[in-house]
This record gives structure tokens, C-alpha cells and sequence, in this order.
């Protein structure tokens, strides 16, 4: 089943319109340091046919990349996971910097985000036992075998999620991620505040987004 798609390389103008940036007082060129140059080929883009499948959080997570410029050693790909959009859609954005080339993913939000199970966050949380997904920035850490599998280790980087390592919020895969639960029933299992996803995909995350590298998650 397929659970991913790839998505044309971005242009500047897109992650400008597509963010807002202008309302946030920020400009793209200003995220971009020195030690992560945006090559993405410069088009000339319609705002108003801006593909929500971009990632518009793109210039704030490039901007966490230079926050934490220190925690973070590798620069080459990040994560980008949208909590505003509904976990049917693919939402889970692994941006190459260098080529602008992304690729999405279904990922799971946590039962503490939406009790209701309407497949929307209804809120996020930092605090122990909450079953809750968090906002901010994370790098990743090593990969092990758990109880689900291969899994990858997070470690928050803000103060609103800076207890996910002690909570145990990782990458791992789950069988409720995947394509005919999305499309029959409008939404995705929920995980205990993880990033879950397919078990077709999981290897190819886990490949891809190595150890040293950031997850950005908003809303």
C-alpha cells in the first residue's frame, strides 16, 4: 500500500506563500544560514494554487534548525509533521534542503491530542502520561528494536517538549497507519503521543532521517 508521495522540488516564492511568512515578520532568505544554503530551483508560483501538501511550516523549521544550530549535526534533511492538517492526509514532510525535493508520509497523533478520535489535534501537551503529541523542535537520536519494532529516540529541544525523551515519545511503526484506514474511515489510529507511521514506510524514515537530525512538529 502506498503511504508516501513525493512532491516536485519547492521554490521560494511557495514556502513565502505557503507560510505566511510575511505575517510572522520573516523573510525566507533571513532562515537560511550559512550552514544550510536552499538550492531549490526559483519559479515563478500562483499563491493562490500553493499545493497544501508543501510543508508551510517549512520557514519556521528551517528556522529551529539555526536554534539549535548546536543540538543539531546534521543539516542535509529534516522533518516537518503539520498537526493542523487531519490524519488522513500524508503530513509528515521529509524536506532535502539541499535539493527542495520532499516527500510525505501519514503519521499518527497522540489519544491525548484527540480523545474524541475525529482524526483532528484537538491540543498538544508536554506532561507525563498524557498520551499527548508536542509541539517544537526534536533531533533524533539512535534506533533500537522495542516493543514496536525498529524505533528512532527523540530528544525535545524546547520547553514544550523537553520531557519526550523521559515520556517516551520515539519514531516507530504502527499497523492503524495506513492507506484504506485513511480513506474508509477519514482518519488514522492514534499512537501514546508518538510519531507513528506505516510499517511499509518505517525503514525508509528511519534510513533517511538519521541520528543528528531535526523533527519540527506544529500546529
Amino acid at each position: 500500500m502506498k503511504q508516501s508521495r513525493s512532491i516536485n522540488p519547492l521554490s521560494r516564492r511557495e514556502l513565502i506563500a505557503g507560510a505566511g511568512v510575511a505575517a510572522i515578520g520573516l523573510a525566507l532568505p533571513s532562515l537560511l544560514s550559512a550552514h544550510t544554503r536552499w538550492s531549490g530551483p526559483i519559479e515563478s508560483t500562483n499563491p493562490s494554487v500553493f499545493d497544501p501538501h508543501k510543508p508551510r511550516l517549512l520557514p519556521r523549521a528551517l528556522a529551529a534548525l539555526d536554534t539549535h544550530a548546536n543540538r543539531i549535526s546534521k543539516r542535509d534533511l529534516l522533518g516537518v509533521v503539520d498537526f493542523s492538517e487531519p490524519s488522513r492526509v500524508p503530513r509528515f514532510h521529509l524536506v532535502d534542503v539541499r535539493s527542495g525535493q520532499v516527500t510525505t508520509h501519514l503519521v499518527a497523533h497522540g489519544k491525548g491530542s484527540d480523545p474524541d478520535h475525529s482524526g483532528w489535534v484537538q491540543r498538544l501537551s508536554n506532561k507525563p502520561d498524557s498520551n499527548a503529541s508536542s509541539r517544537g523542535a526534536f533531533v533524533t537520536g539512535h534506533s533500537y528494536i522495542g516493543k514496536h519494532g525498529l524505533s528512532r529516540r527523540l530528544v525535545g529541544l524546547d520547553a514544550e517538549n523537553n520531557l519526550a525523551e523521559s515520556r517516551g515519545i520515539v519514531i516507530h511503526a504502527a499497523s492503524y497507519v495506513n492507506d484504506a484506514l485513511a480513506a474508509g474511515r477519514g482518519r488514522i489510529g492514534r499512537s501514546q503521543g508518538c510519531f507513528a507511521v506505516g510499517d511499509v514506510v518505517i525503514r525508509q524514515v528511519m534510513e533517511r532521517l538519521g541520528p543528528g537530525r531535526l523533527v519540527f512538529a506544529w500546529k
